[in-house]
């Protein structure tokens, strides 16, 4: 093998490894299912292509002929079967689409059966006399392939948003498969620039699909924790209420007291939540509490607690030493964060401005010789004598109390 055939096909392997421990640290990461299946996919699907180039004869030339001829004509169908089926579990499964579900279970069976056979044939059959096995394996290879490209142009055809990129995935999948079937076979006429091209799209069709695979899976890791919303958590923001919030509460001043620090309690309290309620129903009020709550995290940082004592007032619980930096400056961020305008979505689909009126209250105390609901109760009020001081309750003013903690 020329040594700038070598370079091409060292290349792609390198680029397949790196995307394999990306995997592998996705895989490590998050512990799931699903990021074990992508890293598979690579690692098996990866390894066929690698053989199919000859590169581990070009590196290891004692290696048994009879083993790389086995591996040549069953890995390409036995990562076409995984591929198959990881394909149909992407989709959705039988849960999105039972005709596509079925297609791409049974498919991915027949092909791994085939791809026994094929062990079974290149076991026995001549070393001398290879080709029509190879060409045999191709055939079986690309099965899977137009059985892949039916079952994505379907879930296209069907609305799911990732699958018009996952075409673009096949396509590669397509050209890299009849690439490397005919660099095996010595088929004429295939210059460097081929092989270029080959090892270019290679790579091309392994990210494209590890991105998808992330992208689902992690979809599918949002929707479960939304799924399993823990009781005392607001359900359109995840934030802790209630009782669980004051468990975070003195949790917080316990560990500060340890430190011989100081907590400083902040409720920032939004008088006109409901100023769009009537004329745009309550799904504005959520789209205000998740854009609050977001930039309230993004000034605050992740360190603080951070809960929601009842539906107008937020809570963010800030430890402060002497190396922290002041609260003052903490305070004046949310102050400008939260009170900047917003775009908002009423049921007509209509784009509304909404402008904040904020009031906050901000008490700064010694963990160790106070209760956690005096200092929220003290900060709340605060915060209401600051809104009030600064706009006069109108119509669309509600009041409200803090829900009960038990």
């Amino acid at each position: 093998m020329p040594a700038s055939e070598i370079a091409i096909w060292s290349a792609m392997l390198g680029g397949l490894l790196t995307l394999a421990g990306l995997a592998l640290g996705d895989a490590i990461g998050h512990r799931t299912t699903a990021a074990v299946r992508n890293l598979m996919f690579v690692l098996v699907t990866g390894t066929s292509c690698v053989v199919m180039t000859g590169l581990p004869e070009a590196f290891f030339p004692f290696l048994p002929g009879r083993l790389m001829l086995m591996l040549k004509a069953s890995l390409g169908p036995m990562a076409g079967a995984m591929g198959l089926y990881f394909i149909g579990t992407w989709l959705g499964g039988v849960r999105e689409d039972a005709k596509v579900h079925k297609i791409t279970t049974w498919g991915a069976t027949l092909l791994l059966f085939a791809s026994l056979a094929l062990v079974l044939v290149a076991s026995q059959i001549d070393l001398e006399n290879i080709r029509p096995l190879l060409i045999g394996a191709a055939v079986v290879n690309m099965v899977p392939v137009l059985l892949a490209l039916g079952a994505v142009t379907r879930a296209t055809q069907l609305g799911d948003p990732l699958a018009p990129w996952m075409l673009l995935a096949i396509a590669c999948l397509t050209t890299l498969t009849l690439g490397h079937y005919l660099h095996a076979l010595n088929v004429p006429g295939l210059g460097m620039a081929t092989k270029l091209f080959t090892a270019v799209v290679t790579v091309t069709f392994f990210l494209i699909a590890s991105v998808l695979g992330v992208i689902r899976n992690r979809q599918a890791r949002l929707l479960a924790r939304l799924s399993r919303l823990e009781p005392g958590s607001d359900p359109a923001t995840g934030l802790h209420t209630g009782a669980a919030l004051i468990a975070d509460m003195e949790h917080a001043f316990w560990r500060t007291a340890r430190l011989q620090g100081e907590c400083t309690v902040v409720c920032l309290h939004l008088s006109n939540l409901y100023e769009f309620a009537e004329a745009s129903g309550s799904t504005i009020e959520q789209q205000i509490q998740v854009t609050v709550a977001a930039r309230i995290r993004r000034a605050a940082g992740f360190r603080c607690v951070m809960g929601l004592y009842h539906p107008r007032c937020f809570v963010v619980v800030i430890y402060t030493d002497r190396h922290q930096p002041p609260v003052n400056e903490t305070v004046g961020r949310l102050r400008n964060m939260v009170g900047q305008p917003m775009i908002v979505t009423d049921s007509q689909h209509a784009r509304q401005v909404f402008r904040p009126s904020l009031g906050m209250g901000v008490v700064t105390v010694d963990p160790s010789h106070v209760t956690p609901l005096e200092v929220l109760n003290d900060a709340e009020r605060k915060a209401l004598a600051d809104a009030s001081s600064c706009r006069e309750l109108n119509e669309s003013d509600v009041l409200t109390a803090p829900s009960p903690l038990s």
